[in-house]
């Protein structure tokens, strides 16, 4: 199946539409990648369709165990420490939680990383579309409240961060 360039102005208009930061298509050895822009508010694609081998090890987020999500589990904190006062950041969906870009990657953030506004913090999926939780304030990962791998809810802490 390939994408036509009527059905790539519908997905842009759905992203447009929606509260979607990040979306990450792939289709039968093409790749596309969509993210909302800073400034205007508008959708860009930053890699539109390239050819590429279909790998779903490749591309998908790791877990614990390297094998598909485990949805059914609930998420714990992942520090064992309950945060001492700090902002939460919550997730803005349910879906999993996920601390890494790919399985072979080092994790966006880890307790006690400084971090700046618009930082890359975790990926939330949900039904194979990856959203970019980003730093909305500077500050210090304090605690990091979700398990990588697991589901999380709406509103679900996921960090506490320690204001500057």
């Amino acid at each position: 199946m390939t994408l036509s360039y009527k059905d790539v102005a519908e997905i842009l208009k759905i992203i447009d539409a929606s509260d979607c930061e990040e979306l990450i298509l792939e289709l039968e050895g093409a790749r596309m990648v969509v993210r909302r822009s800073t400034g205007d508010g508008g959708v860009s694609t930053q890699t539109p369709l390239q050819t590429q081998p279909s790998r779903a090890e490749a591309t998908a987020p790791p877990t614990e165990t390297g094998s598909a999500s485990r949805p059914e589990k609930e998420s714990s904190p992942s520090t064992g420490e309950a945060p001492t006062g700090g902002a939460i950041i919550r997730s803005p969906m349910v879906g999993t939680f996920y601390r890494r870009p790919a399985p072979d990657q080092d994790s966006f953030v880890e307790k006690g990383d400084r971090i700046k506004v618009g930082d890359p913090l975790c990926l939330i999926e949900v039904m194979k579309l990856y959203t970019t939780i980003e730093s909305t304030l500077d500050g210090t990962v304090e605690a990091i409240m979700a398990e990588d791998g697991v589901l999380v809810e709406f509103d679900q802490p996921l960090f506490s961060i320690t204001v500057d």
